[in-house]
């Protein structure tokens, strides 16, 4: 497992989260859920800086911000208190942008593709809608009512309504019913909106160009 997780990170970070899209759900009514929300948030960190080694991108940057970022959880998950979930969100967000263009970089390197930058199609794509999400996060807290929703209009959006919304946003379906209504955080949605369509004419119809190329030719 350990010779695979080297080998092949952006595998093991895409399965992980993909589960953890699952997993959120059943967290947020709890306290020791919120509490286990923040140790896979530390996990999470670590996947990311083992991803990042695999890439272009600088290690110890992403060491730089995963460190203060686990700190911060870590007391979250000790005192139960979220005052300094802005400013983790924060560190995650750049960090996840970080390792997201990493990632671009590391596919986009050469003319071969291999198993794990295919994988790596799908890794960059969670890390972006993750990055935004904790992006929403810190604008939530900076201007409150930012966003609204069906359910309770007036309350602070969860973690999993806002990474519903970087995902409905990122990959261009507009399912979401939580929408932003202040004026900045339009302004980043429509950002996210932009980074979706540019990830998808970019980079992945480039991939897709080149495993076609590498099809061997089949006799007449």
């Amino acid at each position: 497992m350990i010779r695979f997780a080297r080998k092949e990170p952006s595998a093991i970070l895409f399965a992980a989260q993909l589960i953890a899209v699952l997993l959120y759900p059943f967290m947020a009514s709890t306290g020791a859920g919120r509490a286990l929300f923040s140790v896979l948030g530390i996990a999470f960190l670590g996947l990311v800086v083992l991803a990042v080694r695999s890439t272009p991108g600088l290690t110890w940057v992403g060491i730089l911000l995963a460190g203060p970022a686990s700190v911060m959880l870590l007391i979250q998950v000790a005192t139960g208190d979220d005052t300094l979930l802005p400013y983790s969100s924060a560190l995650e967000s750049i960090l996840y942008f970080y390792a997201g263009g990493a990632l671009i970089a590391y596919m986009l390197a050469d003319h071969i593709i291999t198993r794990d930058e295919l994988f790596a199609v799908g890794a960059t794509f969670t890390l972006v809608a993750w990055a935004f999400a904790y992006l929403f996060v810190v604008v939530q807290a900076i201007e409150p009512q930012s966003f609204t929703a069906a359910v309770h209009p007036q309350d602070p959006r969860t973690w999993v309504e806002l990474l519903f919304l970087s995902f409905t946003t990122l990959s261009s379906t507009g399912l979401s019913d939580v929408v932003p209504i202040k004026p900045f955080a339009r302004a980043v949605v429509m950002l996210e909106q932009l980074a979706g369509l540019g990830y998808v004419a970019m980079v992945v119809s480039r991939l897709v160009g080149l495993l076609v190329l590498r099809r061997p030719e089949t006799p007449d």
